[in-house]
C-alpha cells in the first residue's frame, strides 16, 4: 500500500467528496480545489461520467490525488484503478472490494458504522476506515468510543461533516482526515461557480489547520 497517499491525505486533513459528470466538470473542479489549497478529491461513482472524470483528472492534473468513492464491487475497483484512482473508498465493508484493491496495491477505506464493522475491516488487514454516515453513526462521540478498543485503527468520518463541526472531528487523534462536500456542492459545480468552490476550499483549509494550544 503506497503510504504516501494516506500520508498526504493525513497532512491535508480534508478530502472533498465530489459528484461530477464527465471530464470537463472534473478538471475544472480539480483546478478550483487546487487553487484553494486542496489537491485531493474523492470522485464518487454516482454519475454516469464518474470514471471518465477520474481518468481526466489523473491525466491532466497529476498533482491531484484523485480517488474513487461509492465503490461497491471488485469490477468497479478495476475500472477506477485503470482510470487512475489512487485510493478507493466504499460506503460499507466488502471483503471482495478490499481484497481486489489490495491486490492492485491501492489504499482502500471501507465504510464502517459499528464495532462489528470495524472488526471485520481489521480482520481484512485494514487500519484506515471511513465512518459513514458519520452524523447518523454517532459523530465524534462514536469515533472516540470506537477508537478505545481499536487503537490501531484510524478513521475518516464522512457524511454530515461541515464547516461548523469539522474541528470536532479533526481534534480526535484517531481521525486521519474528514470527508466533506460543503465546498463542492453539486449546485456550485453545475452552475460553474469555480471561484466560490476555491473560496470555500481555502476556508476549509484554514479551518482544518491544527489549533495552537494556549
Amino acid at each position: 500500500m503506497p503510504a504516501s497517499v494516506l500520508d498526504t491525505i493525513a497532512a491535508l486533513r480534508i478530502v472533498p467528496v465530489v459528484v461530477v459528470d464527465g471530464a470537463d466538470e472534473a478538471v475544472r473542479l480539480a483546478d478550483a480545489l487546487a487553487a484553494g489549497g486542496l489537491p485531493v478529491a474523492e470522485i464518487t461513482l454516482r454519475m454516469p461520467g464518474a470514471v471518465d472524470a477520474i481518468r481526466a483528472v489523473a491525466a491532466q492534473r497529476p498533482d491531484m490525488i484523485v480517488g474513487a468513492g461509492t465503490v461497491i464491487s471488485p469490477e468497479q475497483v478495476d475500472q477506477v484503478v485503470e482510470a487512475g484512482a489512487r485510493f478507493v473508498v466504499s460506503p460499507g465493508t466488502s471483503e471482495a472490494v478490499v481484497v481486489r484493491a489490495r491486490e492492485l496495491g491501492v489504499p482502500v477505506l471501507p465504510g464502517v458504522a459499528t464495532a462489528s464493522d470495524v472488526m471485520r475491516a481489521v480482520s481484512l488487514g485494514v487500519d484506515v476506515v471511513k465512518l459513514f454516515p458519520a452524523s447518523v453513526a454517532g459523530g465524534p462521540a462514536a469515533i472516540k468510543a470506537l477508537s478505545a478498543p481499536f487503537g490501531q485503527v484510524r478513521f475518516m468520518p464522512t457524511g454530515g461533516v461541515n464547516a461548523k463541526n469539522l474541528h470536532e472531528y479533526l481534534e480526535i487523534p484517531a481521525v486521519i482526515a474528514a470527508g466533506g462536500s460543503w465546498m463542492v456542492e453539486r449546485s456550485l459545480v453545475t452552475a460553474g461557480q469555480w471561484d466560490e468552490i476555491t473560496r470555500r476550499s481555502a476556508e476549509a483549509v484554514a479551518l482544518a489547520a491544527p489549533r495552537e494550544e494556549s
